[in-house]
């Protein structure tokens, strides 16, 4: 998960290098003390939280600091991997939960499938865990994760005599109400925004790569793609947004919507409150309301990607044991319920019993009501190089929305994605 998902979530104080004296066990470093290298991303953890974390931890463990150091997301994966290959690489590492099985298949993150029933696994977000294993073995915890919802002008949506949609029915019959009773855009939306598309995909029973075999294979081709994509296009013929790029280019929540124009979009929380800082950085003032985004039924919300992160145990740990109990202290219920508490709920932990009660009519709110449908891209190696420039789920997207037929982009596509996902 990149950087910016949480550093505007209302997050003030962020992890700094923090350090204490206490015990505990492990290899003695060369002053007869040990030092558990923790490294977490810049944004990630509030300094209260870590602070305190760590100094309940030293307090067990006689003899033992635990020192935090603070990685950016840039050129991390490249900086992960030489660490890991290392003879003395940090003891525990956050991952990106796209990027964790990449690390798992190169032999460089501890196998935790013995501690399963310590870990608490049995009580993990079903939505996370995927992304901690690979071929039935587990190589890290969940730790925190996010999704997108839609949010919307209160104003605008009074005026216009909408109330929040709960289908896609209501939502698509909402803004063509928009269209003709205000002067609004009544969604932005650009054609690009393949998050967005994935969650209506697996609404639809479809997905974007499917296992055949030993192997992988693109499924855009499908029918259930182009059920997705033909909703997905209904949806973008209410906006004005580029057909040719995703929601940072441009910046959705900073260039485009601060200019007042919008009467809805979809994001994640750093978004959000992005868009009103910018607003009243501008002399303005945000109304907005939010939901999850409507499902095929009022039943339940559609479902949606969920970005996070994951944290993993080095292979080659000179503190191994120690490191596994500091990720096990961390992931638990009582820490990851402190965290949700110090994030002031932006961020979903690893456990529906860690959750807490967002304030009504928050961001939070209507996240934490899409966190049960939360899906991810397939867990294998090669999905990451599926997600490089030119993105061929994103192209895809952009040629159904210039008019070529579904079938023929998805079997385009799929043939990029089959050929990338299988070179790992």
């Amino acid at each position: 998960m990149k950087r910016k998902l949480t550093a505007a979530m209302g997050i003030a104080a962020m992890m700094s290098a923090v350090a204490a004296c206490g015990s505990g066990s492990g290899t003695a470093d060369g002053n007869g003390k040990t030092t558990l290298e923790v490294w977490v991303m810049d944004g990630s953890a509030p300094e209260a939280w870590a602070k305190q974390l760590n100094k309940a931890f030293e307090a067990q463990h006689e003899g033992v600091t635990v020192h935090m150091n603070t990685q950016q997301w840039n050129g991390i994966q490249e900086k992960i991997t030489t660490a890991l290959s290392e003879d003395s690489p940090p003891d525990v590492l956050e991952l990106g939960n796209t990027q964790t099985a990449g690390y798992a298949v190169t032999g460089g993150l501890a196998d935790l499938t013995g501690m399963k029933k310590e870990l608490g696994y049995a009580d993990w977000n079903k939505g996370m865990l995927p992304s901690a294993e690979l071929d039935g073995k587990l190589y890290a915890a969940p730790w925190y994760a996010a999704n997108r919802v839609v949010v919307y002008d209160k104003s605008v949506f009074e005026k216009a005599g909408v109330t929040v949609p709960t289908t896609r029915e209501e939502w698509v019959e909402g803004l063509q109400k928009i269209k003709d009773k205000t002067d609004k855009q009544p969604i932005y939306l650009p054609g690009q925004s393949w998050y967005v598309y994935a969650g209506f995909l697996w609404d639809d029973g479809g997905t974007l790569a499917a296992q055949d075999g030993a192997q992988w294979k693109g499924t855009l081709a499908s029918p259930e793609a182009a059920k997705a994509m033909n909703f997905y296009r209904k949806l973008q013929s209410f906006s004005t947004a580029p057909k040719d790029a995703d929601e940072a280019t441009p910046q959705q929540s900073t260039d485009v919507v601060p200019k007042g124009n919008v009467a809805s979009w979809i994001g994640l929380g750093w978004e959000a409150n992005g868009a009103i800082a910018a607003m009243e950085k501008a002399g303005g003032k945000a109304d907005f309301g939010y939901f999850p985004i409507p499902g095929t039924s009022a039943s339940q919300p559609g479902h949606v990607f969920f970005g996070g992160s994951n944290l993993a145990v080095s292979e080659r740990s000179p503190h191994k044991e120690l490191a596994q109990d500091w990720l096990q202290t961390a992931t638990s219920v009582k820490w990851m319920k402190k965290y949700a508490e110090a994030t002031n709920g932006a961020l979903l932990p690893n456990s529906p019993q860690a959750q807490i009660k967002p304030e009504e009519d928050s961001f939070a709110e209507a996240m934490v009501a899409s966190s049960g449908v939360g899906h991810l891209t397939p867990i294998t190696p090669g999905w990451a190089n599926v997600e490089t420039d030119p993105n061929p789920i994103k192209t895809y997207m952009t040629k159904v929305l210039k008019g070529t037929d579904p079938a023929k982009a998805g079997k385009e596509a799929d043939k990029v994605i089959t050929e990338r996902i299988n070179n790992s």
